[in-house]
C-alpha cells in the first residue's frame, strides 16, 4: 500500500530536488501563483511556520526585545544613504514607478529589508544614552527580485523576522549580535532538530554595509549547506550615514552601534531537506502541526468513533491531536499521514477498544508500539521527546558523516565530487584564494567557525601561511 501512493513522489537518491518539489506540493505546504517565483503557503504550511514563528517570537520577547511594524515601501533617496547596502541589494529590487494612473515623483523600493526604515525612526526617537538601547523586531514579508526561485528557499516574496537594535557601545552590540545567533541555534537544534553550524561570515559573504555577518549553517541531505540564520554586527555605519546620534552621560555627540538579524520561512525548506525521506515529510514534534493523528480502525462498528472522539478529547491537554473520521480506507489515512509527516499514528479499533489498548506508530522509524490506554497520556508524553531527540541525533551523525577535511585545492575538489557536504580547510584570509575556490569547485565559504582547528599550517588554496579554519560546501 505504502509503494502505491509513495510512486507519487520521486525518490530522494533519483532525483533530489524533484523529490522536494513532490514534498512541499503533495503535503499541502504550498501551492503556486500565477506569478513566478511566488508562492501560495496552504493551511499546514501556514500552522508549521505559527509554531516555528511563536518559538521565536517567545525568546525573542524574552531577550528584552519589543515588536514593531515598518512601512512596506522606501523612498528611492532614503535607500541610497547607505551606499554599500544599496549596491549589495541593487540586483534583487523591486521599484514602484507609479501609483494608479499618476506616474511617482519620487520611486519607491518594495522592502528587501528595513535597515534604512529602522534608522530614518531610530534617528528621530534616539537622544539620549536614557533611550538606549533600543531592541526592536518586525514580523514581515520582503520581496527580492530572485532569478532562480525554489518553494521557501529562494522566493519572490518571502515571510521572516528582523530585529534591528541601537547601543551605546560596540561591546554591548556585539553582545547583542552573538546573543540573537544563539537564539537562532536554540530554535534550529531544540525545536526543528536541526544541528548548526556557528560562525562568522568572511568579508566577501557579509551583509553588504555591516562591519560583521555572524550565521548559523545546517547540512541537507543531499550534502549542500543551507544558511539557517544571519546576525549582523553594524557598527556606525548606518548611524553615520543617518545622522543617528545620542548625548552620552559626560554630555558628548556620541554615534550608536547597531544590529540587525533575520530568520525566514526558508528554515521549513531546512526541515524538509535534513528530515524527509522517500514516504515525505518528517516533522519534529515541537514544530508539528499536529502531533498525533488519530485513525480509527472499523470506524462503522458501534462505540469505535465515539471511543476515538473520547481520547482526542482526553491527549488534548498533552499533545496536538487531531482525528480522521471520514470514510476513506485505513490505509489511504496511513499513507496520507506518513506523507505529511505527522509524529505519530493512533490507532484504534473494536479489538483495541475489547483489550483496552491502542497502537501507537512512530512516523520516524515506522515501529509500532501497543500500549494500554491507562498508560497512553505517559507513554505519548515520551515517546513525542524520543522522536524529537532521535530526530536531532540522526542528523547530527548525517552532518559528522559529511563533514570532511580537505588539506589541498584538488582533494577538495575530489571531496566534495565523491561525497558532498562540509569540507572543513585551512584558509589564509585571502579574497583570490576564496574566490578560485568558489571558481574551480563551486564551494563558497559558508562560515569561520567559533569552533577552530588548527588542521595545517598552510592555506589549502595557495600554501601560504593560514590560521584561520573554514566550513566550505555548495549551498542553496
Amino acid at each position: 500500500m505504502a509503494k502505491e501512493f509513495v510512486k507519487d513522489i520521486t525518490a530522494m537518491d533519483e532525483d533530489f530536488a524533484q523529490w522536494y518539489t513532490d514534498v512541499v506540493t503533495k503535503a499541502d505546504l504550498i501551492d503556486y501563483s500565477s506569478v513566478r517565483g511566488s508562492m501560495i503557503i496552504r493551511p499546514y504550511g501556514y500552522a508549521l511556520w505559527e509554531n516555528i514563528k511563536n518559538e521565536l517570537d517567545r525568546r525573542i520577547k524574552e531577550t528584552g526585545h519589543e515588536n514593531v511594524y515598518m512601512p512596506l515601501f522606501i523612498p528611492e533617496s532614503l535607500l541610497q544613504k547607505e551606499k554599500d547596502h544599496v549596491e549589495g541589494f541593487a540586483p534583487e529590487v523591486a521599484w514602484v514607478t507609479q501609483g494608479g494612473s499618476e506616474p511617482l515623483a519620487e520611486r519607491l523600493v518594495v522592502r528587501p529589508t528595513s535597515e534604512v526604515l529602522f534608522c530614518e525612526h531610530y534617528k528621530n526617537i534616539i537622544h539620549s544614552y536614557r533611550d538606549l538601547p533600543k531592541l526592536y523586531n518586525q514580523w514581515a514579508n520582503v520581496v527580492r527580485w530572485e532569478k532562480t526561485t525554489r518553494p521557501f528557499l529562494r522566493t519572490l516574496e518571502f515571510l521572516w523576522q528582523e530585529g534591528h537594535t541601537a547601543h551605546a557601545t560596540d561591546e554591548e552590540a556585539m553582545e547583542e549580535t552573538i546573543r540573537m545567533l544563539n537564539v537562532y541555534a536554540d530554535v534550529l537544534e531544540n525545536v526543528l532538530a536541526i544541528p548548526v553550524v556557528k560562525g562568522q561570515k568572511t568579508e566577501k559573504e557579509k551583509f553588504a554595509g555591516a562591519k560583521a555577518t555572524f550565521t548559523v549553517e545546517s547540512l541537507m541531505h543531499d550534502g549542500k549547506a543551507l544558511q539557517s540564520g544571519t546576525s549582523h554586527h553594524f557598527g556606525t555605519g548606518f548611524a553615520e550615514a543617518f545622522g543617528i546620534q545620542y548625548t552620552d552621560k559626560d554630555g558628548k555627540l556620541q554615534y550608536v552601534h547597531q544590529t540587525s538579524w533575520g530568520f525566514t520561512t526558508r528554515v521549513i525548506g531546512a526541515l524538509i531537506m535534513v528530515h524527509g525521506d522517500d514516504r515525505g515529510l518528517v516533522i519534529p514534534p515541537k514544530a508539528a502541526p499536529i502531533q498525533v493523528m488519530i485513525v480509527p480502525i472499523a470506524q462503522h462498528k458501534e462505540g469505535v468513533l465515539d471511543f476515538a472522539y473520547d481520547l482526542k478529547n482526553s491527549l488534548a491537554k498533552v499533545a496536538r491531536v487531531d482525528i480522521d473520521a471520514s470514510d476513506k480506507k485505513p490505509g489511504w489515512k496511513f499513507n496520507e499521514y506518513e506523507m505529511k509527516g505527522i509524529p505519530v499514528r493512533l490507532e484504534v479499533g473494536p479489538k483495541d477498544i475489547e483489550n483496552k489498548q491502542v497502537v501507537l506508530v512512530r512516523r520516524d522509524t515506522l515501529e509500532k508500539v501497543v500500549v494500554p490506554i491507562d498508560q497512553l497520556e505517559e507513554k505519548l508524553v515520551s515517546l513525542l521527546d524520543e522522536i524529537q531527540s532521535n530526530l536531532y541525533n540522526k542528523a547530527l551523525k548525517h552532518r559528522e558523516e559529511r563533514t570532511s577535511v580537505a588539506y589541498t585545492l584538488d582533494e577538495l575538489k575530489e571531496t566534495l565530487e565523491s561525497k558532498p557536504g562540509f569540507i572543513k580547510a585551512m584558509w589564509c584570509g585571502e579574497l583570490a584564494c576564496e574566490e578560485k575556490i568558489k571558481e574551480e569547485t563551486g564551494a563558497t565559504s559558508r562560515c569561520i567557525p567559533f569552533e577552530q582547528e588548527k588542521l595545517a599550517d598552510q592555506c589549502v588554496c595557495c600554501g601560504k601561511d593560514a590560521d584561520k579554519m573554514v566550513y566550505w560546501a555548495k549551498a542553496y
